[in-house]
């Protein structure tokens, strides 16, 4: 007998801006087509993990998977196995096509490598089946290579050999079940490489074991033939001794001294680059110039996205990019199992938020008035001196000594372009 973990939500349909039902999404829906493209296509949407079975138990996926397992030890593969049945019917319910794989959070760690392997294997056969059975496909796969004690003081930059060996093992098992599982990225796990103090560190020999880690991985997918998209995680506040993922600019910085730049794209965690102070338009946009933005990460259990002239900057950024394919827009799950019809109500206004701004989004660009703006703002640079430097003219400061005065053109300023935005929304 089919074991069903929420009989009391239903499969959530679109009803409609009009509807008041809160298990109902209101602008997503996944056929309709916005410039050529369904909603599922632009914004490719994935759940992003589960937590261990060895937590807490009260996060909503692994709380169901014990009430409904002969074996009550969170830290058993009979759990993790009733894990993917609740998750996998999570994402059905909510009609979310991608899942992510992380290897110790679907499966638990052995008291040896090769148990934890044996772990994993079983795991990647349930979540292999699950997939045939749903259709429901993986978007990435990673290694957890942070909360273990032997990765303390980091894993591909750890002083200790043993431990590099380890987590390239780790990595290697992880790359073989994403390959098995047909998954389109991989998350490279360097988000958490941790020192003490700087003086007692070598951090030019920490960024050569970590460009050697990363080319290993880059040359064993080759290896067996897996061609996803190879992708660093920037968490600019997992902590203050987080030093070699901190921002786009570092990552970038790591990235071109490395030769890495047609391997490596970024996945940006909205939530930390809002704890950081950054605005995540800007964040966003700065990766998108520098053509590395491949995915979005969004915790369901922080300050969740709620701004949707926000989310209609983000989904014009990734429509001028094309959009994220491999990548995709993936939200991890942390909510309590004492109410997962609220688990399940976020992620609807989550997905909803996004659909609607990928909607004013199109809007904007087809009316092409957001552009024009911007061609307002730089037109001192179209003509005259402007354009003589665009060409390399550089006597400027003869120029200015006859002129005697800078020019203020008007131009459109930030907050006409919010306002503008903002108009559409009405």
């Amino acid at each position: 007998m089919t074991i069903e973990f929420f009989p009391d939500v239903p499969e959530i349909c679109f009803e409609g801006p009009t509807s008041k039902n809160p298990l109902a999404f209101k602008h997503y829906n996944p056929k309709e087509v916005v410039e050529e493209r369904t909603m599922s296509d632009w914004l490719r949407f994935g759940l992003s993990g589960w937590k261990p079975a060895g937590a807490s138990g009260e996060d909503v996926f692994t709380e169901c998977a014990i009430q409904a397992s002969p074996e009550r030890n969170r830290n058993s593969v009979e759990v993790a196995l009733r894990q993917v049945d609740v998750a996998f019917e999570f994402l059905c319910k909510l009609g979310i096509p991608y899942y992510c794989y992380r290897d110790h959070d679907v499966a638990p760690e052995g008291d040896s490598l090769l148990q934890s392997n044996r772990n994993i294997d079983q795991l990647a056969d349930k979540l292999k089946s699950q997939q045939a059975l749903t259709g429901v496909r993986l978007l990435s796969g990673t290694a957890e290579l942070s909360s273990r004690r032997r990765y303390l003081f980091g894993a591909a930059t750890s002083p200790y050999a043993d431990v590099f060996a380890y987590a390239a093992a780790q990595v290697k098992k992880s790359m073989d079940v994403t390959h098995e599982l047909q998954g389109q990225n991989f998350v490279l796990p360097i988000g958490k490489e941790w020192y003490g103090s700087p003086h007692d560190m070598d951090p030019m020999r920490e960024l050569d074991h970590l460009a050697r880690f990363i080319h290993l991985a880059s040359d064993y997918a080759r290896e067996i033939g897996f061609e996803g998209q190879f992708l660093f995680e920037v968490g600019q506040q997992h902590s203050a001794n987080n030093q070699y993922a901190t921002d786009i600019a570092s990552c970038m910085n790591f990235v071109r001294q490395f030769g890495m730049m047609d391997t490596v794209k970024l996945n940006v965690e909205w939530n930390q680059a809002m704890l950081s102070g950054n605005s995540i338009v800007r964040v966003l946009e700065y990766a998108r110039t520098q053509t590395v933005l491949g995915g979005i990460s969004i915790r369901t259990g922080d300050a969740l996205p709620n701004d949707i002239c926000v989310a209609t900057q983000v989904m014009l950024t990734i429509m001028a990019q094309d959009g994220l394919t491999p990548g995709g827009i993936t939200f991890e799950i942390a909510g309590s199992a004492n109410d997962h019809q609220a688990v399940f109500r976020s992620c609807v206004g989550l997905m909803d938020l996004f659909a609607y701004g990928l909607k004013t989004a199109s809007k904007i660009r087809k009316e092409g008035v957001l552009f024009e703006a911007l061609k307002r703002r730089y037109q001192s640079f179209d003509a005259g001196i402007g354009k003589r430097i665009d060409q390399g003219y550089s006597t400027l400061e003869e120029y200015m000594l006859q002129k005697g005065e800078a020019a203020f053109d008007k131009s459109d300023s930030q907050v006409f372009i919010e306002d503008l935005i903002r108009g559409y929304l009405q």
